[in-house]
């Protein structure tokens, strides 16, 4: 099935920029755009960062999963499997200048710089969420550059107006 994904919102780029930011992704990316494979096969080739970019990746909602039986043990627990959710992109967004700025910056931020900034927000979130806005103007942070930082972020999420954590698996 050929589905593809419109990205209108220029704060959605962030996901996919960081979807290619390593190597490790990059080719977990890629094996699970030819066909599916499990969190398993995954880990095995690629260790913990290959299942940290599948976690990502599921947040992004860049793939789609299903349980499937385990080749080597017919009668063991079935495993979940990743592939690709979407065949290709549209991208149809225009914004100011200073918006897309802010976007790029989250997308090319270093590590350290961004689990600082995500630890600010997950801390300002607490247990129960927060509006966005207060959120933005408690860290002194433009509403783009906010939303940026919980897309890129695989411990925060957006439930309409509000800020959440992300449930621990």
């Amino acid at each position: 099935m050929n589905r593809i994904k419109v990205v209108n919102e220029v704060a959605d780029l962030v996901p996919f920029l960081r979807a290619v930011s390593t190597k490790v992704k990059m080719e977990v990316f890629k094996e699970v755009s030819e066909d599916w494979r499990t969190g398993k096969e995954i880990t095995d080739k690629y260790g913990e960062e290959g299942k940290n970019a599948l976690k990502l990746f599921e947040k992004m909602k860049l793939v789609e999963t299903r349980w499937q039986p385990t080749d080597s043990d017919p009668g063991s627990a079935p495993e979940k499997a990743y592939h690709t959710y979407y065949s290709s992109f549209s991208i149809n967004s225009s914004c100011p200048v200073t918006e897309i700025s802010d976007v790029l910056a989250v997308a090319v931020m270093s590590e350290r710089e961004f689990r600082k900034y995500e630890k600010e927000i997950y801390e300002s979130v607490g247990s129960d969420g927060k509006f966005v806005g207060d959120i933005a103007e408690e860290l002194k942070l433009s509403p783009t550059m906010l939303k940026s930082l919980i897309k890129r972020s695989a411990k925060l999420e957006y439930r309409g107006h509000r800020v959440e954590r992300l449930e621990a698996e």
